[in-house]
């Protein structure tokens, strides 16, 4: 006759064994195959500093706006288009709704990556 199995002190001492075996695993891993941190530096080369991927599009964007208008270029216009990617569900409602709302988005991508390409190359 087998006996029934509780959560506690039955599971609940599974689940900690597992627990802990996986966090041993984990560190001694951790700790013999550590990643280099940062990327390689040349210093034969003159510094250019250069941001993320993610945010190239926005580093091009200086490049159209410079002097004072870079708060326009910088902040404005991708609040602008964080404020359309937000409200793509509002515009998509209505007649022709979801025509509206795939130019926002086929727009906002398009916008997002040309510029990041030609931050690139």
């Amino acid at each position: 006759m087998k006996k029934e199995k509780h959560f506690y002190p039955d599971y609940l001492s599974e689940i900690i064994v597992a627990m802990l075996i996986s966090i041993e695993i984990l560190l001694i891993l951790a700790l013999l195959y550590y990643p280099s941190i940062g990327r390689q530096i040349d210093f034969t080369k003159q510094f250019q500093p250069r941001p993320e991927w993610y945010f190239l599009w926005l580093f091009e964007m200086i490049g159209y706006f410079p002097g004072k208008s870079a708060f326009i270029g910088i902040v404005v216009i991708p609040a602008v288009c964080v404020l359309l990617f937000l409200l793509i569900p509002y515009i998509d409602r209505g007649e022709n709704g979801r025509l509206k709302a795939v130019v926002v988005g086929i727009f906002l991508l398009l916008t997002f990556i040309v510029l990041t390409l030609r931050s690139v190359l």
